[in-house]
């Protein structure tokens, strides 16, 4: 049974909160627990804090090697400047580089990547619509089913409604957008006009 952390607790919302915000919240409990308490449970009080120490270290491990915001406006501005062959290009790179075998096609996925005898569907075609639909996410998952392909990814800048967010959420289809393309095509980005 493999545990999973709900997704709108404390801790997982701090995970993915900049690491200072849980170094904050360990450093406020330990200020109060110092101020407050009677001398004999100072320190116990004070090392209550100590989760928050432990979600500052992950999370900043986690985002060490996240792209700034102005990277991610600037990556965001150079694809929607890029035709479909150029986008499509970059991110072939961008997954062989990463282990993948990729085989492009036609239709409701745009790219098979296989790893490990495992099989991903992506959808990138649509990658500057200004808003990601349902439409687009039923196509992907039903094209998911036929292939017997273990995971789905969509890739689009656009805002994802909140129906589309919650069925992708539901089907476990990864959504790529602006701060994971910079981070998956770091090193293979033209520079921005």
């Amino acid at each position: 049974m493999k545990l999973r952390m709900a997704e709108n607790s404390l801790f997982a919302i701090l995970l993915r909160s900049r690491w200072w915000a849980s170094a904050a919240i360990a450093a406020l409990i330990a200020l109060l627990a110092w101020a407050l308490l009677p001398p004999d449970w100072k320190l116990a009080g004070a090392l209550m804090g100590m989760p928050f120490v432990v979600i500052a270290v992950l999370a900043g491990w986690r985002q060490r090697h996240a792209p700034s915001a102005a990277r991610v406006e600037q990556t965001g501005q150079v694809l929607r400047a890029l035709a479909w062959p150029a986008f499509a290009e970059l991110l072939e790179q961008a997954f062989r580089r990463d282990g993948h075998e990729v085989t492009r096609r036609d239709g409701a996925a745009d790219f098979v990547l296989e790893r490990k005898g495992r099989q991903m569907l992506v959808c990138a075609r649509r990658w500057k619509s200004a808003r990601a639909g349902l439409d687009t996410l039923r196509e992907l998952q039903s094209a998911r089913e036929a292939a017997g392909a273990a995971d789905a990814l969509y890739i689009g800048l656009g805002e994802f409604s909140e129906q589309a967010a919650a069925y992708a959420r539901a089907q476990r289809i990864a959504v790529w957008q602006a701060a994971e393309l910079a981070q998956a095509l770091r090193g293979l980005l033209p520079p921005a006009r």
